[in-house]
């Protein structure tokens, strides 16, 4: 009988400090779980993505710790993730903001947590006795939650005599936690965590302003709805506001689009082209033709030309680190030619539209000619749509420039956020089986090297956009738990995909699912038919 900890210190030796967690017989543990029997087990470190994860629970702890240490009866707000940070705030009982010598008192509290080294704990109570705790910590989030999930145990986490509750693994101890930053942003501070492809440094200060603009407005929604966290979405389900909740939503995305198209239609006489880009089921096509239909209404003649036609051929995309084919890259366009056709549009001349077919990876053409007529205005989506080579020939000023992005306002609870990254991932599981073919096996493990494309060839030019559009809906999860959960539980306990897999059912496990029958009040032309599709079910 050993813990995880002893083997990992026996196997290896001086090395053994940096590994954060492991997978047992394919489920994600943490170091001090203790084994009977012989099993496989893979030593995970912060390169792997349940690495960072352990690391940023346990780091969010510590600040959590800290702040409670230093201001009794203030309460700490972690909100979203923005790059390699987690944004958060403090709400202090005279309602003051937060100053640089609060920041270095936290940054000095949380180091001296670390150096001492405090082992993290684990208890199971009953979840009536747990809800008692987080009540009496002031998490009256934490305690709906456990309550509308309605689960007989729930996991007490403890840092010395502080409790609360994650929703996964711990590393052993705060000594594990050394690298991290706090830095004043916006109208809170940043909790900096390392970054993903370099674990070893810290990202500079991000320029996201637009960014956590679009999360305030969303998440004052939310409180306007009533929902915030996932406690109580599930209470409405729960008492039969599905409707309500479903309808409201979409009235604010309606209404969305509009101001969108009416910022287009203001500036008529000089914008030719809008562009919408965005990372993975970020709701691109959804966005594209629900502004298109509202420059309809506003007397606009829309015409949209598809990026995915300007693949170059498949034996001229460029290659990845591992010498495979890399679609994520902006090389894997033709952005030469596609200026040149983009070009010749707007100055009023008719050319011939490629079409590129995948199935043999060439580039064809079949005689279909574009030209744009009085009126008429360009709508082109795709990933890359923001990176300034794809349109370098048009002139700022005839471009419109749109962010579409799933950025999910919804929390877990207080201080335990939904990862936005997640509800994308459900998102083009459910459409991958759904439209293409494609089995959530497939689409977990094609999802690392999406995830790194986004990061390489996405985000850097989100906040370029002229405005975004969050595509989220609080109630989206709840829809798309009753299509996923099915998907993930045939995945094989041998695959690669498998831990990943049993993450996410755990996270959907939270959720109380907006029943099937109740799907009929989605309009057809939601986003999220985008994903689930238009037919109801008998």
């Amino acid at each position: 009988m050993k813990t995880l900890q002893e083997i990992n210190r026996e196997w290896n030796g001086k090395k053994a400090d940096k590994y954060l967690a492991a997978l047992v017989d394919n489920r994600l543990k943490s170091l001090d779980f203790v084994l009977y029997n012989p099993h496989n087990i893979k030593f995970i470190d912060y390169s792997h993505p349940d690495g960072r994860r352990t690391y940023v629970r346990s780091l969010s702890f510590v600040l959590q710790k800290a702040v409670r240490d230093l201001f009794p009866g203030a309460r700490l707000r972690i909100s979203y993730a923005v790059g390699n940070s987690l944004y958060c705030d403090i709400v202090f009982p005279d309602g003051r903001e937060e100053t640089d010598e609060d920041m270095a008192l936290i940054h000095a509290t949380m180091s001296a947590i670390v150096e001492k080294d405090i082992p993290f704990r684990k208890e199971k109570l009953c979840t009536g006795d747990a809800q008692k705790v987080f009540a009496a910590n002031g998490f009256p989030q934490k305690a709906l939650l456990q309550e509308t999930r309605g689960h007989f145990y729930t996991s007490v986490y403890y840092l010395d005599d502080y409790a609360d509750t994650f929703y996964g693994p711990l590393v052993p101890s705060t000594g594990y936690l050394k690298l991290f930053n706090l830095n004043r942003f916006h109208k809170g501070f940043l909790l900096q965590y390392p970054q993903p492809d370099h674990p070893q440094s810290l990202d500079g200060p991000p320029k996201l302003h637009k960014l956590v603009e679009v999360f305030e407005e969303y998440v004052h929604w939310g409180d306007i709805m009533g929902v915030k966290d996932i406690g109580t979405l599930n209470r409405k389900i729960q008492r039969d506001r599905v409707k309500d909740l479903i309808l409201t939503g979409e009235a604010f995305h309606g209404r969305r689009y509009a101001e969108i198209a009416d910022r287009i239609y203001a500036h008529k006489d000089r914008i030719k082209l809008v562009v919408i880009a965005g990372p993975s089921s970020s709701g691109k096509t959804t966005t594209s033709k629900r502004i298109s239909t509202q420059l309809k209404v506003l007397g606009m003649k829309p015409v949209v030309l598809e990026m995915d036609n300007y693949f170059v051929n498949r034996e001229d995309t460029p290659l990845d680190e591992k010498g495979e084919y890399d679609f994520e890259s902006v090389d894997a366009l033709d952005t030469t030619f596609l200026n040149e056709q983009l070009f010749a549009l707007l100055e009023g001349k008719e050319v011939e539209i490629p079409f590129f077919d995948f199935m043999t990876g060439q580039r064809t053409f079949k005689g279909k000619k574009m030209r744009l007529e009085e009126n008429e205005i360009l709508i082109m989506e795709g990933i890359h749509a923001l990176n300034p080579i794809v349109t370098r020939n048009i002139p700022a000023a005839n471009k419109f420039k749109i962010y579409a992005s799933a950025l999910t306002s919804l929390s877990m609870d207080e201080n335990n956020r939904i990862s936005t990254t997640d509800t994308r991932m459900i998102r083009r599981m459910v459409r991958d089986s759904q439209f293409r073919g494609i089995n959530a096996e497939d689409t977990i493990l094609r999802w690392p090297s999406i995830s790194h494309g986004e990061r390489k060839y996405i985000f850097p030019y989100q906040e370029e956009a002229d405005v975004m559009f969050n595509s989220a809906l609080p109630y989206e999860l709840a829809v798309l738990k009753s299509h996923a959960e099915p998907l993930l539980h045939r995945i094989a306990p041998m695959s690669e995909a498998y831990p990943e897999a049993l993450r996410l059912l755990n996270f959907l496990s939270y959720f109380t699912p907006v029943h099937p029958r109740d799907e009929r009040y989605i309009p057809y032309a939601s986003v999220i038919r985008e994903f689930i599709g238009t037919s109801l079910p008998d």
